[in-house]
């Protein structure tokens, strides 16, 4: 397994490097139903960011990643939250994770400011926005993007550091059609990627800008990175197919 994992990121890193030139790509490790002990072989594979859907699942591998990570000093590595947040996990979710990537409303930022306030913390955030207006998805619609991002500004406890999208979910029937489901992604993918830019330039004299666009998981992060992501989030890629 240890070897495993430390091929697979070595691979993926090179891929990304052959496609943006640039080592400044930050893979996220999606540990959704992972053992701690694959993800500390993970992060001991280079990775930076680990990334847990669930706030309950979360709490039960963070005190021994915690310690992990302060017996070998890797304060650099963060846990993102990449999946919706609850308004009744905003607590806990606080206590945990580094990163909240998927805000998608004041409401629940204005509730996230005031959790990290009363235990004195600044929680990184990014707005997770639903690109192709899917109604049984979460994220704010591209329209109400910007008006969230001016509220969360104002807010001491939270510092925005960029855009989440997953894109639109299409049908997965066989190998031969990633390549289809990818070039079906690649407007909307296109489309944030014009929106952060549009953003940051109009943001620029104020001096403050978006630092990442996280989009592209394991079967469209290179697409996601051919259309301007700088940030991605990968599962299967990293730790292989689930064991059922």
């Amino acid at each position: 397994m240890e070897e495993t994992i430390k091929v697979n990121i070595e691979r993926i890193k090179t891929e990304l490097i052959k496609i943006s030139f640039s080592k400044d790509i930050v893979i996220v490790a999606a540990s959704k139903t992972r053992t701690v002990d694959e993800i500390k072989q993970a992060i001991l594979g280079g990775i930076k960011g680990v990334g847990e859907n669930y706030v309950q699942e979360a709490e039960s591998k963070y005190n021994e990643l915690k310690e992990f990570l302060q017996a070998n000093n890797l304060s650099d590595v963060k846990l993102h939250l990449i999946g919706h947040l609850q308004s009744n996990k905003a607590k806990k979710a606080v206590e945990i994770f580094d990163v909240i990537q998927t805000i998608d409303s004041v409401k629940i930022a204005q509730i996230v400011n005031d959790r990290a306030a009363a235990i004195s913390k600044v929680v990184e955030v990014m707005i997770e926005v639903n690109i192709a207006n899917e109604e049984n998805k979460h994220g704010c619609k591209i329209e109400e993007l910007e008006g969230i991002a001016f509220e969360i500004l104002k807010m001491k406890n939270l510092t925005l550091i960029g855009l989440m999208t997953m894109g639109p979910l299409f049908e997965r029937e066989d190998e031969m059609k990633i390549s289809e489901r990818n070039e079906k992604l690649k407007p909307y993918f296109r489309q944030m990627k014009q929106k952060f830019d549009e953003l940051n330039n109009k943001w620029a004299e104020s001096g403050f800008k978006l630092k990442y666009l996280s989009m592209g998981m394991s079967d469209s992060y290179q697409i996601a990175i051919e259309e301007g992501s700088n940030m991605v989030r990968i599962g299967t890629g990293i730790f292989e197919e689930r064991k059922k």
